[in-house]
């Protein structure tokens, strides 16, 4: 069956799934969209909170299904996990996700293998490498959201500081999602000005401490794993949403997501976020990033670290 790219599907209805489905509403991208959740009220509870308010929006077709209404989506948006509980260590918490999403990705494999697939869910590195093992398709249409609200956040934050515009500082966060990630500062730019460079302009002739605190911050959120936190999920919805216009208007944008690697910088055969092309078939080819010799060392360990959780996890989840 072709599939219907204005038609996009919301895999899990919790609180990151309810934001990114509020989100992808108010974009105007798509004229359908199916709720699922292996709690059909919730599904529907969701749904109708959001169809009371088409006639603020462009107009869209909103409301709860099941795995069948999946079989035309052209975005298949994968929101559903489980809460980490205070009991729950780090790898107790992973591999219950991987068992999530290995119950999941089979039942959607039997009605669509044409849609792309973005990954929300936490772990999302390791959830997206696990992706690629349960349903055969090309890799460029599994997507993690990877790091792209973690760059936002770095951009945010120096942007603050410099006061300029945060759209107009360059730069990514690249590696896991999570405590290992890597601020690529010697690369960074504020409008193509080198960014220690643009500190010393605005009279921060060594910005060494801050940018430390920075990508500290940073890595605390993106450490720890859960998008169920009360203070994150408006976040990624909104970096659900920039992926799936990227996709939709086949922009060729470049967004640090997760996707596997194929040998770039000697890493090979995970899923890792790092600066790729989206567009209309997902990712097109990934976006080489300068970097100094001790970025790369960190990137390294941060690939070495995801590495070490997929060979764990996944040779259980067979």
């Amino acid at each position: 069956m072709a599939v219907n790219m204005r038609k996009v599907a919301i895999v899990g209805c919790g609180r990151s799934g309810s934001a990114v489905s509020f989100a992808l509403m108010q974009s105007g991208l798509f004229s359908e969209m199916v709720l699922v959740d292996s709690l059909a009220g919730k599904a529907d509870r969701v749904a109708h909170d959001l169809a009371y308010g088409i006639s603020f929006v462009k107009p869209m077709n909103i409301y709860a299904g099941g795995y069948d209404d999946l079989a035309d989506a052209g975005i298949i948006v994968m929101t559903a996990g489980e809460p980490r509980l205070s009991t729950d260590s780090r790898m107790e918490y992973i591999r219950k996700n991987v068992t999530v999403l290995e119950r999941i990705i089979p039942k959607i494999a039997e009605k669509n293998t044409e849609a792309i697939f973005l990954i929300v869910t936490n772990p999302v590195d390791i959830l997206t490498y696990s992706a690629l093992k349960y349903i055969e398709i090309p890799e460029s249409r599994i997507i993690g959201i990877g790091t792209i609200l973690d760059t936002a956040r770095v951009k945010y934050l120096v942007g603050k500081k410099l006061n300029v515009d945060p759209r107009n500082v360059h730069g990514f966060v690249v590696g896991e999602h999570g405590k290992s990630e890597v601020a690529i500062w010697s690369s960074a730019r504020v409008s193509g000005v080198p960014l220690r460079d643009f500190f010393e302009m605005r009279g921060y002739p060594d910005p060494d401490d801050f940018l430390k605190s920075v990508i500290k911050e940073v890595r605390k959120d993106a450490g720890d794993l859960s998008y169920r936190k009360d203070d994150t999920f408006f976040g990624v919805a909104m970096a659900a949403r920039r992926v799936c216009e990227a996709i939709i208007r086949d922009e060729k944008a470049v967004l640090s997501v997760s996707s596997l690697m194929y040998g770039a910088f000697d890493i090979d055969g995970i899923a890792l976020s790092m600066p790729a092309v989206i567009g209309a078939g997902g990712v097109e080819c990934l976006v080489p990033v300068e970097m100094n010799d001790d970025e790369l060392e960190e990137v390294l360990k941060s690939a070495a670290t995801v590495k070490s959780i997929v060979d764990d996890v996944l040779g259980e989840a067979r």
